[in-house]
């Protein structure tokens, strides 16, 4: 073999290595593709932290939490349908997650009535500057995930039509599994 071929060998040889690693760097630096996101809801960063809600000798559970507004729409009793159906499909997960609502002065006397026989569902009476230090940039309407270290992670927005209720349900719940099903904790 000449030397010329051996060089032209050697660059296509280096040209076959090197390419892919070029266009990889390109393509992640110029956003090429959407980059894979397991979670359905908003993902909130940083997360919120509630402890200034709860009570330290609540059990460290995983927490699907609603605010109530100072009055109830239809968004609201779907958000509130949503949790007593989301805990309900847990399964044999229940025991490490609950559903509750934080009732603040001025919410929906009529809802939290209803919620009373609600066994699926604790009501939490806290007050707006509480919730205010929590939420400081978040907007408070949604239902929400929060870990056992009462960290608030995730973020839904509630729906006013039934059937995108239900399908955001689901979305929670494929998340809620998730997170479940990753943490030893709770």
């Amino acid at each position: 073999m000449t030397t010329k071929s051996n060089k032209g060998l050697i660059l296509i040889f280096i040209t076959v290595f090197t390419l892919p690693v070029i266009l990889a760097k390109l393509a992640l630096d110029n956003n090429w593709f959407t980059q894979a996101a397991t979670n359905k809801g908003e993902l909130l960063q940083p997360s919120l932290d509630m402890s200034n809600l709860v009570s330290e000798q609540d059990p460290k559970k995983w927490k699907l939490l609603y605010i109530l507004p100072s009055q109830c729409d239809v968004s609201c009793e779907n958000a509130i349908y949503s949790l007593t159906q989301l805990h309900s499909a847990l399964g044999k997960e229940q025991d490490r997650a609950e559903s509750v609502v934080i009732a603040l002065a001025d919410s929906d006397v009529k809802a939290i009535n209803a919620m009373a026989n609600n066994k699926h569902i604790r009501v939490l009476n806290s007050n707006q500057q509480s919730v205010n230090q929590v939420f400081k940039q978040v907007t408070t309407n949604g239902i929400f995930i929060a870990d056992t270290l009462n960290n608030i992670i995730l973020r839904y927005p509630t729906q006013t039509d039934p059937q995108e209720a239900v399908l955001h349900s689901r979305d929670i719940l494929s998340d809620m599994r998730k997170v479940l099903k990753l943490s030893r904790i709770g």
